[in-house]
């Protein structure tokens, strides 16, 4: 019976070390993940703010408004963005952070093309190169709104422009055949396609329409 005493005491003594490291263990889980639920968060917020200004900036270049200050703040954002994720990679490579960080690639590759500048680079930009394939390849649909305001205003030589830029975005783009789990590029790749097909078949129309409109203008002043 005493021998059954001393095996439950020291049974019990046991049980409370195990007990005692496993709340600690239990409790350190719990505080980083309580950290990385709130570093979530504020990216989530950071994110959004991100998307926002990007898409305004965009708008902005269409309608030949000035971007500097949106664009800027977009940057120093992201810039935020990082810094808060430098210890939280999966965040940082999360879809939530890409699609935002695809928008600012877009905008300023929007911006340089607007305004006849060299594009700036993945690490000008400060965002991983998935991420700036994406936004270049987003970039092909804003070229064919360029294209089309060009055809409505009658800039036929702009349209052309325009036209020649987004297929050799495109060419490039094909370039990147790698599965999913590398770069989601495919389906925006087939999206390219399709704009650019129709822009190509638009360009087309509204050209050959110009040079029967010229030729019977042509026609007419000879009579």
């Amino acid at each position: 019976m005493q021998a059954q005493s001393g095996d439950s005491f020291y049974f019990t003594f046991f049980l409370l070390l195990i007990m005692k490291n496993l709340d600690e263990i239990a409790e350190r889980i719990q505080a980083r993940l309580d950290e990385k639920d709130t570093v979530r968060e504020i990216a989530i917020k950071s994110s959004r703010a991100i998307i926002r200004l990007s898409g305004s900036v965009v708008h902005s270049v269409h309608k030949k408004e000035k971007v500097d200050e949106a664009m800027g703040e977009a940057m120093d954002e992201a810039q935020r963005l990082r810094s808060l994720l430098e210890d939280h990679p999966d965040i940082w490579n999360s879809g939530l952070v890409e699609d935002a960080l695809q928008e600012l690639a877009e905008a300023a590759i929007i911006i340089a093309i607007a305004n006849s500048d060299d594009l700036p680079t993945p690490e000008e930009l400060g965002v991983p190169m998935t991420s700036y394939l994406l936004g270049l390849a987003d970039a092909i649909g804003e070229l064919r709104r360029f294209c089309l305001e060009a055809l409505r205003e009658g800039r036929m030589e702009v349209a052309i422009n325009n036209l020649e830029m987004m297929e050799e975005m495109f060419q490039v783009l094909m370039r990147f055949d790698y599965p999913d789990a590398l770069v989601s590029i495919r389906r925006k790749q087939d999206i390219a396609r399709s704009l650019l097909e129709k822009t190509r078949g638009e360009v087309a129309v509204a050209v050959n329409s110009k040079r029967l409109g010229d030729k019977l203008t042509a026609l007419y002043e000879k009579l």
